[in-house]
């Protein structure tokens, strides 16, 4: 298990710029019937615990000589340069079952790509399940050598997942297919329809925007 050490945090909202400066991220820390606490964490080591163990896996937080067993539950990145400005930890009892989204990992070649040119599309890209904290994985691999022919799917019961670990979502749901290779026609039609996704991703950089900036203007965490 990652393990990350934390200090009580004295400086709040609008203060926590000169944390962030000093290489230090501002967080909080709650849950488990534990008062909230305003904490700090290295960025660095933050950063690498966060790379090993994502948002899925346990994490021991260690604060003034206790550990936590903890999730990393939410991230506020900078909308411009995508780095962490802020983390929350949810602090876990490790005899009651909590839901986590857990990320699909797709592994393999599919033989209807290789042999038919088919095109892979991956429906989902993670799935809530619900499990005892020391058995979420950190990922749920996706085998796509399952997929012989063109139009082949795999749904939510195809999934290998581990023992003790129930999913969230119906078991017909689809999770990936195959479809058979677009014509140029169909290509063409695709690239003349840009403009839709260029404003999604601009109302998206807004609302995250305004999340940060209502986050920072807190007094108190």
């Amino acid at each position: 298990m990652s393990e990350l050490q934390a200090e009580k945090r004295v400086l709040l909202g609008k203060k926590s710029a000169s944390l962030r400066r000093a290489g230090t991220l501002p967080a909080v820390l709650y849950g488990a019937g534990n008062e909230s606490q305003s904490i700090s964490v290295p960025l660095k080591e933050f950063r690498k615990v966060l790379s090993q163990a994502g948002e899925s896996s346990l994490v021991t937080l260690n604060l003034d000589g206790k550990p936590y067993n903890v999730l990393i539950h939410d991230i506020v990145a900078d909308p411009i340069t995508e780095a962490p400005i802020h983390a929350d930890f949810l602090a876990v009892r490790m005899d009651k079952e909590i839901r986590a989204k857990i990320e699909l990992e797709f592994v393999g070649e599919s033989p209807a790509v290789k042999n038919d040119s088919g095109v892979i599309v991956k429906v989902m890209h993670e799935v809530e399940v619900s499990a005892l904290p020391a058995d979420l994985p950190h990922n749920i691999p996706v085998k796509l050598e399952a997929l012989f022919n063109l139009n082949d799917r795999l749904t939510v019961r195809d999934l290998d997942v581990p023992k003790g670990v129930k999913i969230m979502a119906e078991a017909d749901e689809v999770v990936v297919l195959v479809e058979p290779p677009r014509s140029e026609e169909e290509l063409k039609s695709l690239e003349a329809e840009p403009t839709a996704t260029v404003e999604v991703e601009t109302e998206r950089e807004a609302n995250l925007k305004a999340e940060t900036e209502a986050k920072a203007a807190e007094p108190e965490e």
